[in-house]
């Protein structure tokens, strides 16, 4: 699953009028530079970069600890089902209508993360146990991927090996739609006929090599999220605008662990 909503309409549009942002003669007055460049003041209205960490953090505890009661409801070795398994496809059902929700109202996070973070994590949790009752240690692999992704990212966006620039932006959000449509279509695909695109969950080269480019292009979207996440804060947005941004953040990790997953699957069904 990409993420849709961390983009410029959408921070443009919170910062107008109607969408929650203080009057602008109530926001901060920037300090003059004292060694290293402008410092502002703390303003507690307005979007930081660490009230946004911390909102991940949340949801991060949320998704985890539905997780697992995912997990407890999943197959087991037997390849039995114990619980509502059934509640996994409407947990990614509700998780996608609260992401889709959040892109037009962007306040609304607040209160949509968190069901997204508990609908999602059920998910995860069921789909988790699925694969590591096929596959086993593959879900450690997974999580263990994506913890190293995430902070090798981080790094990189943070020493500026990697700049978000304008072209940037273009080329990952193109290649990020194509993708998803490519998705959407192997799915109506597999409704209609059966049989949706053999190599998305092939064990081929070419199938491994997809599972790559498909995992290295939701790692490029964490540096469009940290470039969001940190502009947003530069222009001082509303604060609800944390957990907007915390559920963008979000919504990109999960889609990167869904990845791995299936990365690693692959990789382990050719031994």
């Amino acid at each position: 699953m990409s993420n849709p909503i961390l983009n410029d309409a959408t921070l443009e549009r919170a910062g107008r009028a109607g969408w929650g942002a203080p009057d602008p003669s109530t926001r901060a007055t920037p300090i003059p530079p004292i060694t290293d460049g402008p410092v502002s003041a703390w303003d507690p209205r307005v979007m930081t970069v660490a009230g946004t960490a911390s909102a991940t953090g949340v949801l991060l505890v949320l998704l985890l600890g539905a997780a697992v009661g995912g997990w407890m409801a999943g197959p087991d070795s037997t390849g039995e089902v114990r619980g509502f398994p059934a509640l996994a496809l409407v947990g990614m059902l509700v998780g996608f209508a609260c992401v889709i929700a959040s892109s037009f109202r962007p306040m609304w996070a607040k209160f949509l993360a968190p069901v997204y973070a508990v609908a999602e994590g059920f998910f995860l949790g069921v789909i988790s146990k699925a694969y590591e009752t096929a596959y086993h240690g593959v879900v450690v692999q997974a999580l263990g991927a994506t913890v190293a992704v995430f902070g090798v990212m981080l790094v990189l966006y943070r020493s500026r090996v990697i700049k978000v620039t304008d072209r940037f932006r273009r080329i990952v959000i193109g290649a990020t739609v194509g993708l998803m449509v490519f998705y959407l279509v192997s799915l109506v695909l597999h409704l209609v006929t059966g049989h949706g695109v053999s190599f998305l969950s092939s064990s081929s080269g070419f199938g491994i090599a997809f599972s790559f480019l498909a995992a290295g292009l939701a790692a490029f979207n964490l540096a469009l999220n940290f470039d969001v996440i940190e502009r947003g804060a530069a222009r001082q947005l509303p604060k609800g605008m944390e957990w907007f941004a915390a559920l963008g953040l979000l919504v990109t990790l999960v889609w990167l662990y869904l990845e791995l997953l299936r990365l690693f699957a692959k990789l382990q069904s050719r031994r």
